[in-house]
């Protein structure tokens, strides 16, 4: 055994805490299955991202719009981890699958399933992928007593708990700051404002959280493609990427074999049209009617 493995941290959380007490920026890949977490493992980097989008588009079929359940995220979370065999994994849980209570169990799960890391969002539920439109939020109260049972949930204080903000979207980016702010002073270890829209909102997030920062780089998504370096510079700790091994282009290795006839939809740009691709607007469907007769009192 070498002197580095006898002193690292027994801990997923641990080993990711290590990294984060480092200067440089962590570059942690999405990955939704055994496959992408070995390509991960194989390919030298640090960390790894269980992608819930990722996890519903390959795993099951369905866009990001809150359909999976705790049950499958963390058996999924339990496939990766094998499979990284030691990399500490960051994993969406979304907005904790329901009340804190609920959250309480989903990070016990989470965490005996060897995750190093998961956040916690503040939309309201049914959630949508951070860079879909019309998102709706929980108000901050309820979301710190949330993140308070999470906080209280772990029975291991090296787990890392971060808190998602997608204010920046409905209620513009100050109100993103400002939820920021609120769940950094409530114990959130990480804070990670969702889908900042340009390269002044990413440097006012830096200038203005005080506490250790994640960021998303969402291939098309809504916040421009930022190099590692420039991340490093402003103090962000974390750079997740969750559509590094799912993007679109997939689709070319099916042309290239002679199979794509008519039946395939123009795709729309980023991750909107990915998830089409999957059944969003179906899906939507389904959700608006019935949320157009709960309006009505029908």
């Amino acid at each position: 055994m070498s002197p580095s493995q006898q002193t690292a941290p027994a801990t997923a959380g641990g080993r990711l805490r290590t990294l984060l007490a480092q200067d440089s920026l962590i570059t942690a890949p999405g990955v939704f299955d055994g496959l992408s977490a070995h390509l991960v493992a194989r390919t030298g980097f640090s960390a790894a991202y269980l992608s819930g989008a990722g996890v519903s588009v390959a795993g099951f079929g369905l866009p990001d719009i809150g359909l999976l359940t705790q049950s499958e995220m963390t058996e999924r979370a339990r496939i990766v981890v094998t499979a990284l065999d030691g990399i500490p994994l960051i994993a969406d849980a979304d907005t904790g699958y329901g009340a804190p209570m609920n959250v309480a169990r989903t990070v016990r799960e989470y965490e005996k399933a060897g995750v190093a890391a998961l956040h916690l969002e503040d939309q309201a539920f049914p959630k949508k992928c951070g860079h879909l439109p019309d998102k709706e939020l929980v108000t901050p109260e309820e979301f710190t007593g949330k993140l308070d049972s999470a906080l209280q949930a772990r029975t291991d204080d090296d787990l890392v708990i971060i808190a998602r903000t997608d204010a920046r979207g409905p209620l513009g980016i100050n109100e993103a700051i400002d939820r920021a702010g609120r769940y950094a002073a409530a114990g959130a270890d990480i804070l990670f404002v969702e889908a900042p829209q340009n390269a002044e909102e990413i440097e006012k997030i830096a200038a203005s959280v005080d506490a250790p920062l994640l960021i998303n780089m969402v291939q098309g998504g809504l916040t421009p493609d930022t190099a590692p370096d420039r991340l490093a510079e402003l103090g962000f700790r974390i750079a997740i990427h969750p559509g590094a091994l799912l993007a679109p282009y997939v689709l070319h290795g099916l042309e290239a074999l002679g199979r794509m006839g008519g039946t395939m939809p123009e795709a729309t740009p980023g991750p909107q049209g990915l998830f089409e691709l999957v059944g969003l607007r179906e899906w939507s469907a389904i959700g608006e009617r019935y949320r157009d007769r709960t309006k009505d009192g029908a």
